[in-house]
């Protein structure tokens, strides 16, 4: 059986991941290295485990989480594909179950807002993960003068956390947002797709959604 740490300690993954976060450096875009992907694992896998899933199955999470920004090392245009793509040879190399890939490959090629969808529930898992990770520490670019507009929304964001109410059947995504530097407004120019997206990956889940930002439900 491949485990969560096997994929963590792969050479391969990691080179991939770190090469591709550095090409997205090269364009302007905000940090998708190491930090990112363990935060998303880590959550992908636990927002299963609270939720009531078995173990195998938010461990599924959790190596889709780690693995779903492999595509970036081969262009940022279409990398959810590209990467399930690369995932699916790179697990077929470590021998894992072939139904076990095609449920992570599924995930990992349905975690971008342009063409996502939550498939499976560790595909709903990762996308909940992945776009609630907003924070400031992801932005790159340390001149206040030339940010950009997602720059300005990432830098906002002084807090963000998920909760999970399995009771309640309710996932919340909680910020905190600074905003003489982004407007409420603003944040859901850039991300209200994604929003959207979370807000169908909770109700495949059975659960429903709510975004909180500086103590106010807008979702």
């Amino acid at each position: 059986m491949v485990t969560l740490e096997d994929i963590k300690n792969s050479q391969a993954i990691n080179t991939f991941i770190l090469k591709g976060n550095e090409h997205l450096g090269a364009m302007g875009y905000t940090d998708h290295g190491r930090l990112h992907i363990a935060l998303v694992s880590s959550l992908s896998r636990s927002i299963l485990l609270q939720l009531g899933y078995n173990t195998r199955t938010a461990d599924l999470a959790g190596i889709a989480g780690y693995m779903h920004d492999l595509g970036n090392v081969v262009n940022r245009n279409g990398h959810s594909q590209s990467g399930a793509l690369m995932a699916m040879e790179i697990l077929r190399g470590m021998k894992m179950n072939p139904e076990e890939i095609a449920v992570v490959a599924a995930a990992i090629g349905n975690h971008d807002e342009g063409s996502g969808q939550p498939v499976n529930p560790v595909a709903a898992a990762l996308i909940l993960a992945d776009k609630s990770h907003v924070h400031r520490n992801r932005v790159r670019n340390h001149d206040v003068a030339t940010f950009d507009i997602h720059d300005r929304v990432n830098y906002a964001v002084e807090n963000s956390s998920l909760i999970i109410e399995a009771e309640k059947k309710l996932i919340s995504m909680e910020l905190s947002i600074d905003i003489e530097i982004c407007p409420v407004m603003e944040y859901f120019e850039i991300f209200l797709s994604r929003m959207l997206m979370c807000r169908r990956a909770a109700n495949y889940l059975g659960c429903e959604f709510a975004l909180i930002i500086n103590g106010a439900k807008l979702l």
